[in-house]
């Protein structure tokens, strides 16, 4: 068995619903802290170390009053030009940068610094998208407006962004590497350009088909082949809201407890995450920390927590990575 390597990772805080269709999710944070997400990942034996909330001009968008939507475009830049440059830093410097949200439109900053730091050293980067939506709209097609439902679009590259998005900070993402799990929920343009863009759409009927072990394994098994980086961006609204009541965008139908576990424990025995996103925890909307206390097991388990040790847990996914 290979022996479970201890992380170094830097957790940024973001505390911003200034891409949401509701407000709330800037408290997800501290939420998450209270849950005990510090304490869970270092008794694990990983070095963790809290970098506060990242603050921009404004300041935070938890206890300000509802702006206007070109208020919050600035707000979702200026978080995107920091987490840019935060994930960067940290990759450069040997650690895991965690980013815990916030809404999804978050990830516009922290996969473009993943991806700034794998074009530098050479290595292909790959996003695993847990989320019960596509986040593939543009302000071409999106229906509401709302930029945490554009943020894989604006990664891939699509051209309806106007200029106020472009800058140093921006990283591109392959399209076909981009893997998005759980999918419930996606409106018709989105899926036509999902199509054409050769994203991997893993739906709930998919998941049902054939299973969370042989989907997994196979985009896993990708990634190791490739020797990349896999960037995980997990949506709390991926899970069944009846056991993550705290969404701001629930759909029925979700992951399960187990299902969620599996995903996160596939991930982890893979060896080959590198850096992540927890995003969407509304705790206004959930029940007695229910659904901050489940994303903090659900770390636990993407960071190497096991029931037993498993023997053959790496060896696994190695073999798939062989075969193809």
């Amino acid at each position: 068995m290979h022996p479970v390597a201890a992380y170094t990772i830097e957790l940024f805080g973001i505390p911003s619903d200034a891409g949401a269709s509701c407000r709330g999710t800037g408290m997800g944070p501290e939420a998450m802290r209270v849950a005990g997400v510090m304490e869970t990942l270092a008794t694990l034996g990983h070095k963790v170390t809290d970098r506060g909330d990242i603050t921009w001009d404004g300041g935070s968008a938890g206890g300000t009053p509802w702006r206007l939507s070109s208020e919050r475009q600035a707000e979702v830049l200026a978080i995107a030009r920091q987490s840019s440059a935060h994930a960067l830093a940290a990759l450069s410097a040997g650690r895991l940068p965690m980013f815990v949200g916030g809404d999804h439109s978050l990830s516009m900053g922290s996969i473009s610094g993943v991806a700034r730091h794998c074009a530098a050293i050479g290595k292909p980067l790959f996003v695993l998208w847990v989320d019960a939506h596509g986040d593939f709209n543009t302000p071409a097609t999106s229906e509401s407006g709302n930029i945490h439902g554009m943020p894989l679009a604006l990664l891939c590259g699509e051209p309806d962004f106007g200029p106020e998005y472009d800058g140093d900070w921006r990283g591109l993402v392959d399209p076909t590497r981009v893997t998005i799990f759980g999918a419930r929920s996606i409106d018709r343009p989105e899926r036509q350009l999902l199509g054409r863009r050769g994203v991997d759409v893993i739906d709930m009927r998919r998941i049902d088909e054939s299973g969370v072990v042989a989907l997994m394994r196979e985009m896993l098994a990708c990634v190791a082949a490739a020797g990349g980086h896999l960037h995980v961006s997990l949506d709390v609204d991926a899970i069944d809201p009846a056991i993550a009541p705290g969404a701001g965008t629930p759909v029925a139908g979700g992951l399960t407890f187990r299902e969620a576990h599996l995903v996160m424990e596939m991930i982890h025995d893979s060896g080959t995450m590198g850096s992540l996103d927890i995003v969407e925890l509304n705790p206004y909307l959930d029940q007695a920390g229910m659904s901050a206390r489940l994303l903090v097991d659900l770390a636990a388990s993407l960071f190497g927590r096991q029931i037993m040790p498993r023997q053959t847990a790496r060896m696994d996914v190695n073999e798939a990575a062989t075969s193809i």
